[in-house]
């Protein structure tokens, strides 16, 4: 049935010891596929990674990591408006796809890093208190509320940065990634944990492509000029 597929109890396959459910090996492939996609300026990683976040966002809810889990609804929204921006500024007949970089100033940068720790405590003092407030959603408290909820707004901040082209971006998914492989590693989903570690990898690839790509001019259509004695 459909409904055992989204269950982290219908086993995969084992791995050392380590039961992997279907819907983390799923999950994990469509994410991994995205991010790869990111990096190389593709636009079908937002189609890609819609179905990713869904995935992932049944799994993180029955690990407790709630807002990771709200963090999918987040992406699952951005992923279809980053979709409609990339699309308006993809140059497919030249360039596979691919769309141009563009950078922010450090001021801009400087208010990005503020917000970002801002709301994450503001948050995780919401996720800290959610399973009081509503216990028949949310039956246990959630793990490491705060550090779980920078995370989460950094990823909001990158997605956002992302869906706009811009290369900073990067710098806030490498430092997710940091912090989730050690999550993810002590709640005990060690292949999500090994997943964030290629998007680690990947992130440093992805922040030297788009490094070389920034300011690339954007495709442009030449009108050819007229005459002005043609005009009159």
């Amino acid at each position: 049935m459909l409904s055992d597929f989204f269950s982290v109890t219908n086993i995969a396959f084992d791995v050392l010891g380590y039961q992997i459910s279907w819907l983390e090996l799923s999950g994990t492939i469509f994410n991994l596929a995205a991010v790869i996609l990111a990096a190389r300026r593709n636009i079908l990683t937002w189609p890609i990674g819609i179905i990713g976040v869904i995935l992932f966002g049944f799994l993180f809810y029955q690990i407790n990591l709630y807002a990771d889990m709200a963090e999918q609804v987040y992406y699952f929204i951005t992923g279809v408006i980053g979709w409609y921006l990339w699309a308006a500024r993809t140059n497919s007949k030249d360039d596979h796809n691919k769309v141009t970089i563009t950078t922010m100033p450090l001021s801009h940068n400087l208010m990005w890093v503020g917000a970002i720790l801002v709301s994450g405590i503001a948050l995780g003092l919401v996720i800290a208190n959610i399973h009081l407030w509503l216990p028949a959603q949310f039956p246990t408290p959630a793990d490491f509320p705060i550090l779980d909820s920078i995370t989460t707004t950094t990823a909001f901040a990158a997605q956002y940065l992302m869906m706009r082209r811009k290369l900073e971006s990067w710098y806030l998914w490498i430092i997710l990634d940091v912090i989730a492989v050690g999550l993810y590693w002590h709640k005990h989903v060690p292949f999500v944990a090994i997943l964030y570690a290629i998007f680690l990898i990947n992130a440093f690839y992805g922040w030297w492509d788009w490094k070389n790509h920034q300011n690339t001019p954007e495709p442009t259509v030449h009108k050819q000029k007229i005459p002005a004695e043609v005009r009159n």
